[in-house]
């Protein structure tokens, strides 16, 4: 991984030149929670500018990391982060709490990321991940190791959302995964335990054939349903 990163801002360096101003992991990488095989390498990088010419020098270090089945690079130039940082609370406020700086100035150190469509951006994000969930399992219901994929891939985009609903309820969200759950089922009285289920078969801690796929997908479905509409509710009681 390191050896990877390393030549990664090389070539971003010798692309972009003066006009690179940071490189900077985030993710499960930078937060210890990384896992190979499941996690992905995210990288964020600003430059001073961002037109057309810029693009065209970093395609190639760019292509060479996708290449090797890393996402995407982001790119910002530094005046946009600073002016998307109320758009993408959700994101910036993530990769602030938790990065690492692989080159250049600290980015996120002085960042200030407002809160004043946090709660929108939460419930616009569960809505479409929740359609995008009924979709996929359309698709896979039937077949239970497809299934099982589709929640043990889903699972830790929703404990972004869950942890982020907790903090537009005014909370600290806890460190830890499974302790996000508990906290959540404790404030909503809604059943987390088909979220363990499948981040435990992520971590490894649990074989899938231990698991009632079936039963597992559906209070999964339903309870992304139900937390979703509290947090709608909230953000009606608010207004």
């Amino acid at each position: 991984m390191e050896k990877e990163l390393n030549e990664l801002v090389t070539r971003l360096k010798k692309a972009a030149g003066t006009n690179l101003t940071s490189v900077v992991l985030f993710g499960s990488a930078a937060s210890g929670q990384y896992q190979p095989g499941h996690s992905d390498l995210n990288v964020l990088c600003t430059l001073e500018h961002l037109d057309g010419r810029a693009l065209e020098a970093l395609r190639p270090a760019v292509q060479w990391w996708t290449a090797k089945g890393n996402p995407q690079v982001l790119m910002f130039p530094m005046d946009e982060l600073r002016c998307s940082a109320d758009v993408f609370a959700i994101e910036l406020l993530d990769i602030k709490a938790r990065h690492k700086v692989l080159y250049g100035e600290d980015s996120f150190a002085g960042l200030n990321v407002p809160m004043d469509l946090h709660r929108v951006e939460v419930e616009h994000e569960l809505r479409t991940k929740l359609i995008r969930l009924r979709q996929a399992y359309l698709e896979v219901a039937g077949d239970p190791k497809r299934l099982l994929s589709l929640l043990t891939d889903s699972v830790t985009s929703f404990l972004t959302l869950f942890r982020h609903t907790l903090i537009a309820l005014g909370e600290e969200p806890p460190a830890h995964r499974h302790d996000v759950l508990d906290r959540l089922a404790a404030r909503f009285s809604v059943d987390v335990s088909p979220f363990h289920a499948a981040l435990d078969v992520r971590e490894g801690k649990r074989r899938p054939k231990n698991v009632d796929v079936t039963a597992v997908a559906r209070a999964y479905l339903e309870s992304v349903g139900r937390i979703t509409d509290e947090v709608d509710r909230c953000g009606l009681r608010a207004s």
